[in-house]
């Protein structure tokens, strides 16, 4: 049999930051109310988790990147929501930002987790955000979570 590595769902003694986009907070306030419940339901504490409000999800990499450099936490969450407008502005942004969150994760070695929706119509992003289609918010903790120990092991 071979070695199997994977990570465990326990997040205590782990600290994470969230970095959260304020536009379309309707979405982005369920995405971290998911994202708090799913910490709290394996283990993090209250004072091991730090939420930053950035404008938009334009801004999300930059200060993912400054957070998981400072080695203060074992992950960072990035959460925003992204519609599909009539202008080609979405799929620009929704480029720039899946790549600046991948690389702050590969710069830093520390695991920086997409959670951004993108969706063509905001009935889309409220069913992702905990209405019909689960939590992505949730999900993207439970990422982070299980990624901490992952490279623990690695």
């Amino acid at each position: 049999m071979p070695r199997t590595i994977e990570g465990k769902l326990d997040a205590k003694g782990s600290r994470f930051a969230v970095v959260i986009s304020r536009y379309n907070s309707f979405i982005s306030n369920r995405l971290l109310t998911g994202a708090l419940d799913a910490l709290d339901r394996n283990g993090a504490l209250p004072d091991d988790i730090t939420v930053a409000w950035v404008p938009g999800s334009f801004e999300i990499p930059l200060v993912a990147r400054k957070l998981a450099s400072s080695k203060k936490h074992d992950a960072v969450i990035c959460l925003g929501v992204l519609i599909r407008g009539e202008t080609p502005h979405f799929d620009y942004i929704s480029s720039v930002v899946a790549r600046g969150i991948g690389t702050a994760g590969i710069e830093t070695g520390i695991p920086v987790i997409y959670g951004i929706l993108t969706c063509n119509t905001m009935e889309q992003a409220a069913e992702r955000a905990g209405l019909k289609s689960g939590n992505r918010g949730f999900d993207a903790a439970m990422s982070a979570i299980e990624m901490v120990h992952l490279l623990k092991q690695v």
